[in-house]
């Protein structure tokens, strides 16, 4: 819990002091949380649903401005996810991935093209081996899955027709199918899996 004065109970987190914590830390672009090691005050019901909407109490958060800030404070260790200010560090739930990638623009075509990923909070990565993109297929179902590392970390699962626009530019590449992005090449099916 946050440090309250002698005599005053701790105060509980909450999103308003989280946002009013990373507005007085007046950063400019990603708050730099990888710096930021303040003491663990406990889970706030908040929650990323697969979808990507992120929610309080059970409520939707609609205010796009404070998505996109609680995403720039969100860290990752040993499998759980944070939101963290310099003074608080709060436990919350992702149900899948933190976010997701709605669209790509391509630059180029075939090993020398780059793919630029914008998520729902308007981060951006290009695929290439800084972002690596990752397929995971479900055992039961054999639906894939497929991720892209935004940073530090945090992924993106790709949206489905951003999947399907991969797939209409793939190519094979050594018994698989995939899609090259800043020099590297990343599988998405093995080539077999569409015979």
């Amino acid at each position: 819990m946050a440090k309250a004065m002698s005599g005053q109970k701790p105060v509980k987190p909450s999103p308003d002091g989280l946002a009013a914590s990373v507005k007085a830390a007046k950063t400019r672009g990603l708050p730099p949380v990888h710096l930021w090691n303040p003491p663990f005050c406990g889970d706030l019901d908040i929650r990323v649903a697969k979808d990507g909407t992120w929610s309080y109490l059970g409520s939707p958060i609609n205010r796009f401005e404070l998505v996109k800030l609680f995403s720039s404070i969100l860290k990752k260790e040993d499998g759980k996810y944070y939101l963290v200010t310099p003074v608080e560090k709060v436990g919350i739930t992702v149900e899948d991935a933190p976010f997701i990638a709605v669209d790509f623009e391509q630059a180029g075509e075939g090993q020398t093209q780059n793919l630029t990923f914008r998520t729902q909070v308007d981060g951006i990565a290009v695929a290439g081996p800084a972002h690596p993109i990752r397929v995971v297929i479900d055992p039961a179902t054999e639906e894939p899955s497929p991720y892209i590392l935004i940073r530090a970390n945090l992924e993106a699962r790709i949206d489905r027709k951003s999947f399907y626009r991969l797939v209409e530019i793939g190519s094979h590449h050594e018994g698989w199918f995939g899609v090259w992005s800043g020099g590297q090449f990343f599988p998405l099916i093995p080539s077999a899996d569409l015979g």
